[in-house]
C-alpha cells in the first residue's frame, strides 16, 4: 500500500475559527475613577498613592454609598445589606482601586462585585450552605507545627503572617480566623504575640531540614509593613535548607499602589538581591480571579518586580461561578495575565467548602470540563492547573479523582504522604479522602438524597 507524501504539497491551511478569538479585544487602560460620584475630584496624585487609597477604602454601607451614589441600584444594596446581616463570613473591605475595576452599568452581573460585596440575592435559595461545610475546610489550623505556621506537605509550609488584607473577599478560604467579626462568624485569634510567632516559625525551620519551601501569606502580606515583613523573609534566607519563598498578596492586584511605595520598593529589591546571592528563588503570587481586575498600574508593579530579580510573579486565582466559570472568562484572564500584566497563570483553585459558599462553588465534573476546554490556547508553561484542594489531602489536579459518585456529588481522592497529624495513622495513605460537590448541581435523586439526610441529622 502507498501514500501520497504530504511535504512539497501546496500549504492550505490557516486560522480555523475558534470558539475563542485571540487577540484580546478589551484595552488595555486604567479605568477612569470619576466617573464614580465619590471619586469625582480625585486627582490622578491621589489615585497612585497607597495612603490615599487606604484611608478610602470602603468599609461598610455609608461609604459605599457615598462613592456609587445613584449608581448603586436600591435594591442591590438592600440585598448587600441583607447578606451582611444573614449569610456573610467577612466584612466589607473593598480598595478604591478594586472599585474602580467594576461594572457600575450593571452592578448586579458584574463580576468584581458578585464575589467582593456579595448579596444575598446572589445565594442559592434552597442550598447557600453545604452540609460538609466547615469554618476552617482545609484543617489548616490543624496542621500548625508553630502557632501560625502550617506544615502540610513534605517539603512545603505556609506561614500565616498576620490576620488582615487590604480586602476581604466574600469567599475567602481562611474565613475563619482573617478578617472582623461578623453576625455569623466570630473569628478566631492569634494568642502569641507577632514576635514571639515569628521567632517560633523560624526556630521551627532551622530545626527541620526537610522543609525547603515556605509560603508567606496570612491574611496578605501586603498589610504587613516592610519594616517586619524584611527582616522575617532575610532571616528565611539565612536557612540554608530553605530554597525557595513564596510572597502571597492579592495585594498586588487590589491595592498595586502599596507595592509601588520607594520603601516597600527598597525593601523588596535588598530581598531579591539577597535571595539570587544565596541561590534561592523569590517570586510573588497574586490572586486574581477576572481580566476586569487588571489594569497597567498592576502591569508597573509587576514589572518593577521582575526587573529587580523576582523569579516570577504568578496567579493563583479561584474558579468561581459567575466571575470566572467559562472557558471564555479563563481564557481572557490567563492572556490578559500574560500579554498585559507578565503574571504567569499558575493555579485556579476549586473554591473551597466554607459556609455559605455554594453558589460560588463548582462541581468536579465542570472543573474537569473548564480543563479540558482550556487546553491547547496558551504556552504549555503559562496553561493553568485547575485543582480541587481536598480536605487532609492537598492539592490534587481535579482529574487525578480515584472514584466519582455524580449522582450524589461524592467525589474519593488518594494521598502519597503524611501530614503532621498522621504521624500514627497507618491507614493515612490507603484511605479515600471525600470532597463534595455543590448539591444544585446533582441530578433530583443526589438532591433529595442530601435533603434525606438533612432531614435525618
Amino acid at each position: 500500500m502507498t501514500t501520497t507524501p504530504l511535504r512539497g504539497k501546496p500549504a492550505s491551511a490557516g486560522p480555523a475559527q475558534q470558539p475563542f478569538t485571540y487577540p484580546l479585544r478589551r484595552e488595555f487602560v486604567e479605568p477612569d475613577w470619576r466617573r464614580f460620584p465619590g471619586y469625582k475630584d480625585v486627582t490622578q496624585a491621589e489615585w497612585e498613592s497607597s495612603v490615599w487609597q487606604r484611608k478610602h477604602t470602603v468599609k461598610n454601607f455609608k461609604e459605599l454609598q457615598a462613592v456609587f451614589g445613584s449608581l448603586l441600584p436600591t435594591d442591590l444594596l438592600a440585598s448587600l445589606e441583607r447578606d451582611q446581616r444573614e449569610r456573610a463570613t467577612m466584612s466589607i473591605l473593598v480598595p478604591p482601586q478594586m472599585i474602580n475595576t467594576m461594572d457600575e452599568t450593571d452592578l448586579w452581573n458584574d463580576p468584581v462585585r458578585r464575589y467582593m460585596l456579595p448579596a444575598f440575592d446572589d445565594r442559592h435559595t434552597e442550598w447557600p450552605n453545604h452540609p460538609k461545610a466547615s469554618r476552617d475546610s482545609l484543617h489548616e489550623a490543624d496542621m500548625w507545627a508553630v502557632e501560625g505556621l502550617t506544615h502540610r506537605y513534605p517539603t512545603k509550609v505556609l506561614a500565616e503572617m498576620l490576620p488582615t488584607c487590604p480586602q476581604y473577599c466574600g469567599h475567602c478560604t481562611r474565613m475563619d480566623l482573617v478578617g472582623n467579626d461578623v453576625p455569623q462568624v466570630q473569628k478566631h485569634r492569634f494568642h502569641l504575640g507577632q514576635k514571639e510567632r515569628y521567632e517560633q516559625m523560624l526556630d521551627y525551620l532551622r530545626r527541620t531540614p526537610t522543609v525547603r519551601d515556605v509560603v508567606v501569606s496570612g491574611g496578605d502580606i501586603a498589610n504587613l509593613p516592610i519594616q517586619a515583613l524584611e527582616p522575617f523573609i532575610s532571616a528565611l534566607l539565612d536557612i540554608p535548607n530553605i530554597r525557595d519563598i513564596r510572597l502571597a498578596s492579592k495585594g498586588l492586584m487590589a491595592i498595586p499602589q502599596h507595592f509601588l511605595q520607594d520603601s516597600v520598593l527598597q525593601g523588596l529589591e535588598r530581598l531579591a538581591k539577597k535571595a539570587n546571592e544565596r541561590g534561592v528563588d523569590l517570586a510573588l503570587h497574586t490572586h486574581v480571579n477576572n481580566a476586569r481586575q487588571l489594569t497597567p498600574l498592576v502591569a508597573k508593579a509587576v514589572r518593577k518586580l521582575l526587573d529587580m530579580g523576582f523569579r516570577d510573579v504568578r496567579n493563583q486565582g479561584v474558579l468561581l461561578r459567575g466571575i470566572n466559570g467559562t472557558s471564555k472568562d479563563l481564557l481572557e484572564l490567563c492572556f490578559t495575565l500574560l500579554d498585559h500584566a507578565k503574571i504567569l497563570p499558575y493555579y485556579f483553585y476549586m473554591c473551597d467548602m466554607i459556609p455559605n459558599s455554594e453558589h460560588w462553588r463548582m462541581s468536579v465534573a465542570e472543573a474537569q470540563q473548564l480543563q479540558h476546554d482550556i487546553m491547547g490556547y496558551m504556552p504549555g508553561f503559562a496553561t493553568p492547573r485547575i485543582v480541587c484542594d481536598v480536605p487532609f489531602v492537598g492539592k490534587r489536579w481535579v482529574h487525578q479523582v480515584a472514584e466519582y459518585d455524580r449522582e450524589r456529588g461524592i467525589s474519593y481522592w488518594t494521598k502519597n504522604y503524611r501530614t503532621g497529624i498522621e504521624g500514627d495513622d497507618a491507614d493515612a495513605l490507603t484511605r479515600k479522602y471525600e470532597y463534595f460537590d455543590p448539591i444544585y448541581t446533582l441530578p433530583e435523586s443526589g438532591q433529595q438524597w442530601w435533603r434525606d439526610q438533612a432531614q435525618a441529622a
